[in-house]
């Protein structure tokens, strides 16, 4: 892509992402909706992964017969990014992850009757085709974290957020990932609709090294070490004109996630999978939950109630009775202290841990 169509291409998502998150924040000031987003998502319990070390380096060709994958487990299959209570997805989607002391791999297998694809340059808009995202937030604080999106034809979009969207995040979409590799195998034929397909694998390998300039933690992790990690495909519906895929009018694309978020949303990194990494690669490392989840989801309570307070008062809260919350009896008392930037909040968590949430969703222990 040349250089002034890629810089005309931000101009025009920049100015779309505006506007349309101030259409949304309109809307929200108006209903009072923000807390009703997280009525939404209190609910739904992220999705656990123990991610085993590979015992040999793996070569990136999409296809995914090595041994140290066949000994990987596969993630639980894809379910619809609003959770269980939306039809369970059309097309089966798994993932499965290793790593080792130079790359954290990723591999998916997406069943898909008709492979069809369209973008082929770099940092093009995947997700207009059908294609599979990733997200990393590794050290699970809500900032800074990265996105990449593969279509079949192994055409690439990585940026990297500084925020959610939500929060006033920009896409740093000239972020490059150095070292990165990637890699898709068709089974069957692409673009071709006069037959039937059984879908594409597709291969990953973060460099540890570019993920550790903006991770906040150890690259690579320690034993029992958990980034926040989510995977999401995006299938549109097709008819066929002519021996030619074409995406049918007017219907939105369907988005299935390993660990759904509870809205239509993937920039909700709080309710992001965890992946528990393991230097064992026999299968015998047990997933444990992280024992400051309900802290966690105590905060984004109070975020969320926070932001239809201020919608409503142009100022934030300072007590939970103000935000008409009760005392929840698992995390203990919540602090509420107002800032000059808006607020610090706080609740105790296990082993004499305190965590925070400021008013830009950023969360630390």
């Amino acid at each position: 892509m040349r250089v002034e169509d890629r810089s005309t291409l931000l101009l025009n998502m920049k100015t779309l992402v505006a506007g349309a998150w101030i259409l949304l924040v309109a809307q929200y000031c108006a209903l009072g909706a923000f807390s009703n987003e997280w009525v939404r998502m209190k609910p739904v319990v992220p999705q656990g992964y123990v991610c085993q070390r590979a015992a040999h380096p793996l070569k990136i060709d999409g296809r995914l017969d090595e041994a140290d994958w066949q000994r990987a487990p596969w993630t639980s299959d894809f379910v619809d990014i609003e959770g269980a209570a939306k039809p369970k997805p059309r097309f089966r989607t798994r993932a499965k992850m290793l790593w080792d002391d130079t790359y954290f791999y990723v591999a998916a297998e997406l069943e898909e009757p008709h492979v069809w694809a369209t973008l082929t340059n770099h940092d093009a808009i995947i997700f207009q085709d059908p294609d599979f995202e990733i997200f990393i937030d590794p050290n699970g604080d809500n900032h800074e974290y990265y996105e990449i999106e593969l279509n079949a034809f192994n055409t690439e979009w990585d940026l990297r957020l500084r925020k959610p969207y939500k929060d006033g995040g920009p896409a740093l979409n000239e972020w490059e990932i150095p070292g990165f590799l990637s890699a898709v195998h068709v089974n069957g034929t692409i673009n071709d609709a006069r037959d039937r397909d059984q879908g594409w694998t597709l291969e990953i390998a973060f460099p540890w090294r570019a993920l550790a300039q903006f991770a906040g933690r150890q690259c690579p992790p320690s034993e029992g070490d958990q980034w926040r990690v989510d995977f999401s495909r995006v299938e549109w519906q097709i008819r066929i004109e002519d021996g030619k895929y074409v995406k049918i009018p007017k219907t939105p694309e369907d988005n299935w996630v390993w660990s759904p978020t509870g809205i239509v949303d993937m920039h909700r990194p709080e309710k992001w999978g965890f992946v528990q990494f393991t230097r064992k690669t026999d299968g015998s490392t047990v997933y444990k939950p992280i024992p400051t989840l309900p802290a966690r989801n105590r905060l984004m309570e109070i975020y969320y109630n926070q932001r239809s307070f201020f919608a409503q008062h142009q100022r934030y809260a300072t007590s939970l009775k103000e935000l008409g919350l009760d005392e929840d009896r698992e995390t203990g008392a919540a602090t509420i202290k107002i800032t000059p930037q808006g607020y610090d909040a706080s609740v105790p968590a296990p082993g004499g841990k305190t965590c925070h949430i400021r008013q830009d969703s950023l969360l630390t222990e």
